[in-house]
């Protein structure tokens, strides 16, 4: 019988882009194809072996197995058919909650740049 980790392992090849970009269907006559950005991992693990005696606890036999795994799909917009081809339009509010840690970080780094210029000493 094959683990749950083989199995995933073996099918992840053929995610590709087929998570990334949804069917194409038609609203109000145009032509509309959804854009994720896909994220996902898994891992497993297993063990055997025998515990060392201890005291009044005996020796024992262990094997085992395990494994886990998780996704994040978010939906970052659509490419939409018009008369000049395909345009790409973003999932605005998507986008914007995406990009509130890279704003967090930007901001922290730059208060620290200036504290470090106006206090006179090198930055480490």
């Amino acid at each position: 019988m094959e683990s749950p980790v083989e199995s995933l392992s073996a099918s992840a090849p053929s995610w590709g882009a087929k998570m990334a970009f949804g069917e194409a269907v038609t609203v109000g006559g145009r032509e509309v194809i959804p854009a994720a950005l896909v994220i996902f991992g898994f891992g497993g693990g297993g063990g055997s072996g025998k515990w060392p005696g201890a005291g009044s606890v005996p020796q024992g036999e262990g094997e085992g197995s395990g494994g886990g795994g998780g996704g994040y799909v978010l939906p970052i917009g659509a490419y939409v058919g018009g008369p000049n081809g395909l345009r790409f339009r973003p999932n605005l509010v998507a986008l914007t909650i995406v990009s509130v840690p890279l704003v967090s970080a930007a901001g922290w780094a730059i208060a620290r740049i200036v504290t470090a210029v106006k206090s006179g000493r090198a930055m480490t």
